[in-house]
């Protein structure tokens, strides 16, 4: 069967460009067009989720330069991949801390995700300015808040209806993480929704992951079982 929702972890952009003495904005760069790839590739495979982490709140400490070329790569990539998202009926969200972003940055993904929101080929998730940890304790506090004003009992607060305060409230949980570069780690990723997902690493770095690389992803996790502990 294949994963209904596959969650990516896109790393290795940096050491993509080092390698071939290129400026690190130009590993950046590839990485969105494995982006573009890969939603193809899951709409061919009949993946109906797919979310991607493209910028972390901790990437904020990146230099200034680095934080602006990314969100210009962004921009652009919202800007020139309407046609990719209409042609394959594939729904756009961010999910992520908002308040954070530039007004026009904030201003396009919202009317993105307003021209898409009727698509049900794919739901793309893109993780922007997005941290596992804050997104908890984010919810934690609307459901504390909740309870302080009697709109909702303590007591019928289970794990079904903490999911309904996450960012991902419309989408199951992931069940497959993929992780390029080889790295062994979260890095503060979808904790919550990853709990039984199954995990991926491959050595491959970003940039030159592709379609074939999701495809052996995919045989690699249609041959585990999955017993969610039982």
């Amino acid at each position: 069967m294949v994963p209904q929702h596959i969650a990516i972890i896109m790393d290795g952009n940096g050491r993509w460009a080092k390698k071939r003495g290129l400026p690190k904005i130009l590993g950046h760069r590839q990485g969105v067009e494995s982006v573009k790839k890969i939603v193809r590739a899951c709409v061919d495979f009949g993946v109906k989720y797919l979310t991607v982490y493209a910028f972390s709140t901790e990437n904020w400490q990146r230099p200034k330069d680095e934080v602006s070329a990314l969100f210009k790569l962004l921009t652009n990539f919202i800007d020139m991949q309407t046609k990719l998202f209409h042609d394959n009926n594939v729904r756009v969200r961010i999910i992520g801390e908002r308040g954070r972003l530039d007004p026009a940055v904030k201003s396009r993904i919202e009317q993105l995700e307003k021209d898409t929101a009727s698509y049900d080929k794919l739901t793309l998730n893109i993780a922007l300015s997005y941290g596992s940890r804050q997104e908890i304790v984010g919810a934690v506090k609307t459901l504390a808040s909740e309870a302080k004003e009697g709109k909702i009992e303590p007591s019928g607060i289970d794990e079904n209806v903490f999911s309904k305060y996450l960012y991902t409230n419309d989408s199951p949980d992931p069940d497959l993480l993929i992780r390029t570069s080889g790295e062994m780690r979260l890095s503060n990723f979808l904790l919550w929704q990853l709990s039984y997902a199954e995990i991926y690493v491959t050595e491959k770095l970003w940039p030159d992951f592709g379609k074939k690389d999701l495809k052996k992803a995919i045989d690699e996790y249609q041959k585990r079982e999955r017993r969610f502990g039982k």
